[in-house]
């Protein structure tokens, strides 16, 4: 921070500014130091939107609604048009966990539990993906605008031990106060990216155990009805896909 900014700063209008001047110059208030925080700023918002979409709309889906439809072809030990059931909705991790596990009602109960769980295991890490960035992007930006306020403070001290004392007091008052910006930046990053963490991983979570309640719920119904699936087969397209 040079000193001929200094005294630009501390003599700088802030009232008559509209809001995209008053960011601009905050921007170049806060020098090198905003770089960093921008650069989390727009890694945290691409992955808030996609995980939002997929989380809320690829990924959702009415399991109430979706158990029972499939009871009914369970029920009748209709296992093709179970089969056909799940494949018709919408493909999402909860569809192609329990897909998996009806694939296998041939096979038995531990077949079937086994499909299940792994099916699981391979669908939870796709719920989960990128979400846990964020936490470390808000924790990266409250830092990098820290690490641009110290600098800056450093800078502005400099510049102070080398001007006339009658403008010491004013000088570093503008550059404390401009040093900050870069801390009020990063924590402007910071709180969006650890609520929108908070608020996914919830999300994220509450998908978990819905597939996890509806392949308990779906193997119970196989297990209970198992008589009706002794001669159960599957079409042949299924065992394609």
């Amino acid at each position: 921070m040079k000193l001929g900014h200094l005294l630009l700063l501390a003599n700088a209008p802030g009232s008559d500014r509209s809001f995209f001047d008053e960011l601009s110059y905050r921007w170049t208030a806060g020098d090198w130091g905003m770089y960093p925080i921008a650069i989390c700023l727009v890694v945290a918002l691409a992955i808030m939107i996609e995980r939002s979409i997929v989380l809320y709309f690829s990924a959702s889906i009415n399991k109430e609604g979706f158990l029972r439809g499939l009871k009914k072809h369970i029920y009748a030990g209709d296992l093709d048009k179970a089969i056909n059931y799940v494949a018709g909705q919408k493909p999402t991790p909860l569809t192609n966990v329990i897909k998996s596990g009806l694939m296998n009602v041939p096979k038995g109960e531990e077949e079937v539990q086994a499909a299940l769980d792994e099916a699981a295991l391979r669908e939870t890490p796709r719920l989960e993906a990128r979400t846990g960035y964020l936490a470390m992007l808000g924790n990266a930006a409250m830092l990098a605008g820290l690490l641009g306020t110290v600098s800056g403070l450093i800078r502005c001290f400099e510049a102070v031990a080398t001007v006339n004392p009658a403008d010491k007091a004013t000088i570093l008052a503008a550059g404390i106060s401009e040093a900050m910006n870069c801390t009020g930046f990063g924590l402007l990053t910071a709180i969006p990216a650890l609520v929108a963490f908070s608020v996914l991983n919830g999300r994220t979570q509450a998908l978990i155990n819905d597939i996890n309640e509806t392949s308990v719920s779906v193997l119970n119904l196989i297990v209970s009805n198992r008589d009706k699936f002794k001669n159960a087969t599957i079409s042949s397209r299924h065992d394609e896909d």
